[in-house]
């Protein structure tokens, strides 16, 4: 039977970070996937993973940061210290036995052009995490053209797709060119939104049509497990935080209806 994750957000209100994995465990979910952004977080990012394992929690995969992914388009020292970043990072998932890892190629709305010196740069990354037995899936964001840009460039069998509903939905607006990641699909991130914003609602809460995109999904060899992307905040906040990761890990078991039968 396919697994149900859920993200450790960081983005939570009113809780911390050992409450959302103890609501998130306590609810039921097999696995959890990690924000690995490098900020000075209490509990640091490792404290929460050795929190996660500590609970049984497995890790489908490392979310790495994306705060300064747009230097890495830019020509001169930050873009290669950014470039050095992703580096490491790679080295400490391999040290926490982290086979795959999520990243984005752009942020925000006015990010630069996709260019041959940011493929250079991605392929140096992809490169070296291949050498390290370590997948990279690349996630729909906010702009189109650069998945298209960078999966023409760069071809090695260690870099995939991660599917994000919720920026398919009020970004791309339903619309993916989903014959290019054919069989190549190994991370989903899946949410809700009313197609106005990056919501981040439980699925079902939004106006995403689930049986069209899980039919997608499913059409195209995703195998791996749900994974929820839940955000407590909004009027969420107004239930308990373990009543919400419930509630989420309830929707999280109709989708994977939706996507076994």
């Amino acid at each position: 039977m396919r697994k149900i994750s859920q993200c450790v957000q960081s983005g939570n209100e009113t809780v911390d970070a050992y409450q959302t994995i103890d609501a998130i465990n306590e609810a039921g979910f097999d696995g959890v996937f990690i924000q690995w952004y490098d900020k000075d977080w209490t509990p640091s990012q490792q404290e929460r993973l050795d929190y996660c394992r500590k609970q049984g929690l497995e890790i489908v995969f490392a979310h790495l940061g994306y705060s300064h992914i747009n230097d890495i388009w830019l020509e001169g020292e930050v873009g290669e210290r950014v470039t050095e970043e992703y580096i490491k990072n790679l080295d400490e998932c391999k040290e926490n036995g982290i086979d795959l890892v999520v990243m984005h190629l752009s942020s925000k709305k006015e990010p630069p052009q996709p260019n041959e010196l940011g493929v250079k740069r991605f392929q140096r990354i992809v490169d070296y995490a291949e050498k390290l037995g370590i997948r990279i899936a690349i996630e729909n964001t906010r702009k189109r053209g650069y998945l298209e840009y960078v999966f023409d460039r760069i071809t090695n069998k260690n870099l995939g797709f991660c599917f994000d509903s919720g920026h398919y939905h009020c970004h791309f607006k339903d619309e993916l060119d989903w014959e290019r990641f054919r069989g190549r699909i190994w991370a989903v991130h899946l949410h809700d939104n009313d197609g106005s914003d990056d919501q981040h609602l439980l699925p079902f809460d939004g106006t995403l049509n689930w049986e069209k995109t899980m039919d997608k999904l499913k059409e195209y060899g995703y195998t791996g497990p749900v994974t929820l992307e839940s955000c407590y905040r909004y009027d969420y906040l107004k239930e308990d935080v373990k009543k919400f990761y419930k509630e989420s890990f309830s929707r999280g078991k109709v989708i994977r209806e939706m996507l076994d039968n």
